[in-house]
């Protein structure tokens, strides 16, 4: 009966930690939407500037409508040393719209808002954000990817729990975890990347894209997990491994990602920054 209720209780935690591991990484992506705090027309206002775009279609940027300020888009490509480009905004009900330009895969563009009171002529900024745009990608790659990275973690972490308390079916759940990575992270997500950004890894020994090399990297340990295990249950080996697969999966995705050169025109591993 203790048997059972510590598995009941392992199994709790697994989950848990998997929802909150996911959600961490998903709002601390550099893709993740830029949450802005403005002052209009006395008032604190709070919208969201995008930094994820569709390469078959213009990016839109909308704020709040204020009567007595106008707002200028301004934007360039990234990482390139040229002028801004300013686009106004225009009314749609109550916002005010504008788009940024459609680039191809891997494609940035830096850009921030300017308003303007058009009583008092007083002035303020966004901080700058940088955007990227990807390719569509077929739900039959996209689904499965992340299902099964999901699935993966979440077996990563019951085994890693299940090897702390001594359970042997810690050696099931390794090889599920590694049968999930090699399908998710090693089939998949190539496909996916191939897709979004018109190369399938951009990882070692390519090039530094964190998301690719994380993904081999955690795949390595539990490699070597469940080959350490093959004879008897080695729990220090499990726990190893589940612990690099969660400190490498609460990185965000696309930090070091694919980045479109515009100079040369090809693919290369850049930087989104994490805090703009």
């Amino acid at each position: 009966m203790k048997k059972i209720l510590f598995k009941i209780l392992f199994w709790t935690l697994a989950v848990l930690i998997t929802l909150g591991s996911a959600y961490y990484q998903r709002k601390t992506g550099p893709t993740y939407p830029k949450n802005i705090e403005i002052n209009l027309d006395g008032n604190r206002t709070k919208f969201e500037l995008p930094r994820s775009g569709d390469s078959n279609e213009d990016r839109i940027v909308e704020v709040p409508y204020s009567k007595h300020t106008s707002v200028i888009l301004n934007y360039r490509h990234f990482p390139v040393n040229e002028s801004f480009t300013k686009v106004n905004f225009i009314q749609v009900d109550n916002n005010m719209v504008t788009h940024l330009p459609k680039q191809l895969p891997a494609g940035k563009l830096e850009y921030f808002l300017s308003f303007e009171n058009i009583e008092t002529g007083k002035t303020s900024e966004t901080e700058h954000v940088v955007i990227r745009f990807k390719g569509s990608v077929p739900n039959w790659a996209l689904i499965p990817h992340i299902i099964f990275i999901f699935l993966a973690m979440l077996l990563s972490n019951l085994a890693g729990l299940f090897a702390l308390g001594k359970i042997e079916k810690h050696v099931f759940y390794g090889k599920l975890t590694l049968l999930l990575l090699l399908l998710g992270g090693m089939v998949f997500g190539p496909i996916v990347q191939y897709y979004a950004f018109g190369q399938a890894w951009t990882g070692i020994p390519f090039g530094w894209d964190l998301t690719d090399n994380k993904t081999l990297i955690a795949f390595v340990f539990w490699i070597v997990a469940v080959l350490g295990n093959r004879k008897s249950p080695k729990y220090r080996y499990t726990i190893i491994a589940s612990i690099i697969l969660f400190l490498i999966f609460i990185i965000p995705h696309s930090l070091f990602g694919s980045e479109l050169d515009y100079s040369s025109g090809k693919v290369v591993t850049g930087f989104i920054q994490l805090f703009f």
